[in-house]
Formats: C-alpha cells, structure tokens, sequence
C-alpha cells in the first residue's frame, strides 16, 4: 500500500479521499488555488501545495504543476478525484512517465472513453445495445443538422468529451437546432477543450440507470450494482438511490453484464461508471462510461457495506479486488441528495456568496452510517463563482425504500443553509411529489411536478411572520434587559403594547400589527389575516417554541442583520425587515435594466441595439461555474442599448442590456 498521496482535485471530493486514506495510514498531500488556501480540504491532509490562481485552468488543470508537487512531496500516486483532470489521459500518461501511479484506468482506456462518439463505435464491436444517432466526425453544422433532421425530433445533442450536463441540449424541432448546436460547441470548447459532439435520437420518458463496475491488474471484473439517477435539471443530477427501483434480478444481471463487458473491452482497472439511457419497459441502450469515482458512489457504498476509495487505492497498488462477484451482496436502500447552492425558481442559477449558517442534523462524515453528509465546507465558508456549487452530498439508509425516504425528509428538515440561495426546500419537495415517493421515474420528474416543485410558498406565511417577530422580540429583549421603559414594542402599565413591524416575505410587503395580550399572548394583524402567537421557550439561540394559531411549533430562526430565516418542520423561508426609514427606490423593478444575475463571463451578444425582440427571446449569454445561462427578454420590447460585449467578466448586478417596452 501507498504510504503518502497527491490529491489532485478540491472541495468535497478531496475531503472524502482524505478521510479513506487517514483510515488506512496513508499520508496526504492536498493541492491549492489563491481561492482554496484556507479551505476544508487543505485543513484535511497532512500537506499543501500551491499550485496558482483562482481559474481552474490556471490551477486545477496545471497538469504539469500538479505532477510537479508530487515529484516534490515524495507522493506514491495521485488521486483526481471527479472532474478536473480525473478523465484526462493525458495526465494519467504523464503521472506514468514520472514514475508517480495514477489511481485510476490506464491512460489508453480514458481515450478509448474519453470521447463519446468513439466509445459507442466500440460498444457496438463488443455487442453493448445503442441509442441510434450519429457518432461520426464530420462537425460541420449542415452535416450535423442533415442527420438530426434524418432521426426526426426530438434529438439530443451531446459534447463528446463532457458530461455532468455540460455541452448538452434536447432540440424539439429543425428550426432550433443551429442555435442549440452552437451554445452546445461553446460550452464543450469552455469546459473540455473540444467542440465535438454527436447526435442522437432522445428517448421520450427515459429513466438513467448506471452501473458501477471495478477491475483490478490481475483481470478481475465486477459490478456493484445499479443506481437510478434519473431525477435531474438541466441533465445535471439532483437525487439518486440504490437500488433502483423496479430492478428485477434478471435485468440487474444483464446491465451488470454489459457493464462489466464494456470495462473488458478496454482493459479498465479501477472504480468505473457504465450509464445506460433506459426505455419504461426495461430496454436499455449505453449512454457513456465514466472513467472515475462518480459524485453519487455514496448510495453503493451504502448498500454494500464498502468503501469504494479503498477499493480504488488498493487496486491501483496491484491488489486484486477484495470480493468476486459471488461475494458481493446488497442490504437497504440509499438515497442521495445534491445539496447545491442555486436558485431553483430562477431555472437554478447557481449562486455565490457566505455561508453564514451550515447545520446539518445527527451525521456521520465520509463513513457509512444511516445519515451521511459529506461536505468540502464548513460554516463561514464562501461559495465563490470559480468553481461548481456543490454545497454537500446528503446520503441516508433505511431497510427499505420508504424507511430512506422518510429519513430523507427529516434529515433535509434538519438541515439549516442560510446566507444564499440553495436548494434543501426544494429537494423535500421533490422527494414528497406523487412521482418520485411512488417511483414513477424518468428524466422529466421535475417538468412534469412543476406545479408541486414551484407554484407554492415554501413556508405558511403565518409561520414565517410569527418566527420573524418572536427572534425580533428576544433580540430586543436582549438589548434592553427587564427594563420595560426601554422596550420597543410601547409598553404601558395599564392595556395592551401594541408597535408596527414591516416586513418582505415570500415577494410580499407586509405592516404587521403586533399586540400582546394582558394573558402574554401575542396577536398579529395584516390585511385581513390575525394570527394568535402564544411564547413558550424563547431563547438567545436559533430554536424557538411557541403557540401559532392553535399549533405547537419548534421554530429555528437565523438573524443576519435585518435577514431572518425561518425554519419549521414545514418547510424554510427568508424574511426581511424593512426599516421604514431607509426603503430604496424599488422602481427600478421592471425599467429595462437587464442585468448579470451572478458573476461571469459574456459569451454571446444575441441582439444589437434598435433590434425588436418578443418575451422570452434570447438577449444575451454568459457563463458561469462552467454553465452557460441564456438572459432573455422579460416583455416585448426594443433593444434600447448594448452595454457589454463578448469576453467581458462581468459582476453579479452589472448591467448588461436596456430594453425599452413595446408601445
């Protein structure tokens, strides 16, 4: 076994890569940007290195920086971890020729993988069933429109060399298919270094199953099973469980087959992923191989009792896998959540900024537990616009499927993010929709559920304006003592105290009448709403018990100046407080303003000025967190000026565009 490591990645990953080899006695040596000095995973090993600035590619992808700090700290082997450099051949030939072992597949079976166009080409040699499309290497838009044309749409265009959604765009009809091309070869070229891509029939209702596989040195191959991750947005992952449901044991045996046939072909060694697209009525067709660990190894890990790192460590020094296929067995259910941060009502933009609050419930980190939460952040920590906006990965067990979704809920109820937007409430509710609580699973989950996922309040309005006022409440009474000259709420000797607060919730500007009873209760007016609030424990920390029209509520409430985030057992909210004093001008709402949601670059100017656009067209593209995000027209109107240009940064709320209303 390795007695120290390069770890070649950051965030979560490296963390988790960290623990295992800590476990085992291997020494760690943790690689940094400028951004990355003071962060989770460089705390975690034994050594750092660092290795340049805040852009991957002056960092993260610096190959020759990388290997370069192996060299020097006297690392055995390097781990990539996922993304980054972990699929490029190039590097595992390099960290070879050094002398250094890449834990990971040979660099011949990356290539052989590494593009999507030649690995079905070799999937259909070894007999591995095929989604039809072209796979060809003639890029030229007319060729690539003929074939989309030829299939009939829908059609699914694909970078070659990507995955993780990025490159990828669903066209329904001829007409749009240039435009969804060249966003597809922009993204490709920023995230991978290459425009290539293919082109295929898209599968309508497909389910996305995934079996992992492992080979060692010594010829050894077998798969652990199958995980469902057919639960995403923008063709990224959101929830993804194991087993998946529905598996029969016959159709398990097949895919495993495929699986472990498609690894053989090429030689794999080490922890790999076969993704096939699968129909309703069970047929499968092979999608891609992943050549690494993948984001969701936890719910594997957690159903087969393994540590999947382990595996790949041991295998990379020559060991022979620890179990043959015989050997393997599978107990529970897991299911993972992707805690991100972004704004799910906003087609999940991405978002940056503070973590103010990170509590999570009763867990174990990085090691098999029924709760599991593996984070590269803690609590004070940035989520900056350099790199992707995993937040953590929530993994719980249960005996059964309904057992880990319960546990699902209350573990995601438990957990309290404040500071930017994310994505907790949202996950409850998906976890809760009709579809996915009864399986009824495919990749348009979220389409089909959105009336569930984003048409309601995240929290009961009444539940959010009592715990506002009931943290408010213990804040002042803080402040001021028992002195109850000094109370702001205009306490008298003889009748009730009775003040104005204002508040903005959920969209809504709210003066709330806030009367305390001679009986200590509280009633609170607005409109036509009279809420009954009666305290029970209120305390100088978050956790608040009260009486709320009838109902006993544990409250958690987070104050961050005039920020106040609710949580309850139902759900999560943001309330603010309003100074009358000091309201801005919010007129600027809907002026034409069109202006960068997060920080980032433009890539593409759709418009010019004088140009008539209709809602809903596209203005403007820029990227960010390595994901395009298309700005469109919110009303008919004219480009009244352009105020950036293609390959300018741009910061979160700079103005990019006017567009004047229609007549």
């Amino acid at each position: 076994m390795f007695q120290k490591i390069l770890i070649a990645n950051r965030g979560e990953i490296a963390c988790r890569v960290a623990a295992t080899a800590r476990r085992l006695g291997i020494r760690t040596v943790a690689v940094y940007s400028d951004a990355d000095a003071s962060a989770r995973h460089v705390a975690m090993c034994d050594e750092a290195v660092h290795i340049g600035g805040n852009r991957p590619q002056d960092s993260y992808l610096r190959a020759d920086r990388i290997l370069a700090a192996a060299v020097a700290t006297g690392a055995q082997a390097i781990h990539p971890g996922y993304g980054f450099l972990s699929e490029n051949d190039a590097f595992a030939q390099a960290c070879h020729d050094a002398g250094v072992v890449f834990i990971g597949p040979p660099p011949s079976a990356i290539a052989a993988m590494g593009s999507k166009s030649a690995a079905k080409a070799l999937m259909e040699r070894a007999g591995v069933p095929l989604v039809p499309g072209y796979h060809g290497d003639n890029q030229d838009p007319a060729c690539l429109q003929a074939q989309a044309d030829r299939m009939g749409y829908p059609v699914l265009i694909k970078a070659s060399a990507g995955g993780g959604g990025k490159g990828m765009r669903a066209v329904q009809q001829s007409s749009d298919f240039a435009a969804a091309l060249a966003s597809c070869q922009r993204e490709a070229q920023a995230s991978f270094g290459s425009a290539h891509v293919l082109v295929e029939r898209y599968v309508t209702q497909p389910r996305h199953i995934e079996i992992q596989v492992f080979g060692d040195t010594h010829g050894h191959y077998v798969h652990l099973g199958e995980r469902d991750c057919s639960v995403q947005r923008r063709h990224q992952k959101v929830l993804e469980e194991a087993p998946a449901p529905g598996m029969t044991a016959e159709r398990r045996a097949q895919m495993g087959e495929a699986a472990v046939a498609a690894a053989r072909s090429v030689g794999y060694v080490g922890a790999g992923t076969v993704e096939f697209i699968c129909e309703q009525d069970g047929r499968f067709y092979f999608m891609e191989m992943n050549t690494r660990l993948q984001v969701e190894h936890p719910v594997t890990e957690a159903i087969t009792g393994l540590d999947l790192v382990e595996w790949q460590l041991r295998v990379a020094a020559g060991e022979p896998l620890p179990l043959t296929q015989a050997d393997i067995r599978f107990s529970g259910h897991a299911i993972e959540a992707r805690i991100c941060a972004e704004n799910p009502a906003q087609q999940f933009l991405p978002a940056t900024g503070t973590l103010q609050v990170l509590r999570a419930p009763a867990h174990q980190s990085f090691a098999l537990a029924p709760v599991r939460m593996d984070s590269g952040v803690r609590e004070g920590d940035a989520i900056t616009p350099h790199y992707d906006s995993m937040i953590a990965k929530l993994i719980v067990w249960g005996e059964d499927r309904s057992a880990a979704l319960a546990r699902l809920d209350a573990a995601l109820a438990d957990l309290h993010i404040t500071g930017l937007s994310h994505n907790v409430s949202f996950l409850r509710r998906v976890a809760a929709t009709r579809s996915f609580s009864q399986a009824q699973l495919d990749t348009a989950l979220i389409e089909r559920e959105h009336a569930a996922l984003f048409e309601g309040p995240p929290l009961p309005i009444e539940h959010a304006v009592a715990g506002a006022i009931l943290r408010l409440h213990c804040d002042e009474t803080r402040q001021t003592g028992a002195d109850p000259w000094s109370r702001p709420d205009h306490w008298r000797l003889h009748g009730q105290a009775r003040r104005e607060i204002r508040l903005h919730v959920d969209g809504q500007s709210l003066r709330v009448i806030q009367t305390v009873q001679a009986d200590g209760t509280w009633q609170l007016s607005w409109d036509a709403v009279t809420v009954s609030v009666r305290p029970f424990s209120l305390s100088d920390g978050p956790v608040l018990d009260a009486d709320v029209h009838g109902q006993r509520l544990r409250l958690s409430v987070y104050r961050h100046d005039q920020d106040l985030d609710v949580f309850t057992p139902a759900g999560h909210t943001r309330v603010q407080r309003v100074d009358p004093l000091h309201q801005g001008d919010a007129s600027g709402a809907g002026s034409g303003r069109l202006t960068a949601l997060m920080p980032g670059k433009v890539v593409a100017i759709l418009v010019q000025e004088g140009q008539t656009v209709k809602q809903g067209d596209a203005l403007a593209v820029t990227e960010a967190m390595k994901m395009e995000h298309t700005l469109t027209a919110p009303h008919d109107g004219t480009v009244s000026a352009v105020l950036c240009g293609v390959g300018d940064q741009v910061a979160e709320g700079v103005e990019l565009l006017r567009l004047d209303v229609a007549a």
